[in-house]
């Protein structure tokens, strides 16, 4: 599930971690609490979102409830380590934010719907669409670039591209993180990154 996806009006997201700590995805809420009633949850930390109340217990009188934390690790996702080895994955709205949303030949920042995806190396000509041979465009230093390298088109970068780490990477792809989820992330985010400028 990628934050881009449907959710509930203002409704925050869930991290979720492995038992090491290494963030996987970020979850509704919903999604998170269901971990809980499985019992798949190995520890969380962070503040309490959203609490769920259920039913009476016939025994106790009491009623059941489950919370989720901002932060949670489910159980036996180290599985999943070998995702984490692979460059993460490139997607327009985590490339432009970045880039800060800066157009890397003319250095204008402009609004999404403004920006494009630019392959250094073309792909016509053997370049990647990979983190390493992207950058932030405008639209109209794209169209300009054309199927150039930016030294044939006489256009030089005036930043380099860098392939995020897992947890820029997060943040990178949800535009409403929690304060404790980013200060749980930015501990984690190289000292290059954009993200600390």
């Amino acid at each position: 599930m990628t934050p881009y996806g449907s959710r509930a009006r203002g409704e925050p997201l869930i991290l979720e971690v492995d038992p090491a700590g290494t963030p996987r995805r970020w979850l509704l809420v919903e999604e998170a609490i269901t971990y809980h009633a499985k019992h798949q949850v190995a520890w969380s930390i962070g503040t309490i979102v959203r609490t769920f109340h259920g039913g009476l217990s016939r025994s106790t009188g009491e009623r059941s409830e489950l919370s989720t934390a901002s932060i949670i690790a489910i159980k036996g996702s180290g599985v999943f380590a070998k995702e984490f080895q692979r460059e993460p994955a490139l997607i327009n709205p985590a490339l432009f934010v970045r880039d800060r949303q800066v157009c890397a030949y003319c250095g204008d920042r402009m609004r999404e719907r403004e920006l494009s995806r630019d392959h250094i190396v073309p792909l016509s000509r053997g370049g990647e669409d990979r983190w390493m041979n992207v950058v932030t465009a405008c639209r109209s230093c794209n169209s300009k670039k054309d199927n150039r390298t930016p030294e044939a088109a006489r256009m030089p970068l005036l930043y380099m591209p860098y392939v995020p780490n897992r947890h820029e990477h997060m943040i990178l792809q949800n535009r409403r993180i929690l304060a404790d989820q980013m200060e749980y992330l930015m501990a984690r985010v190289p000292k290059h990154s954009r993200l600390h400028g």
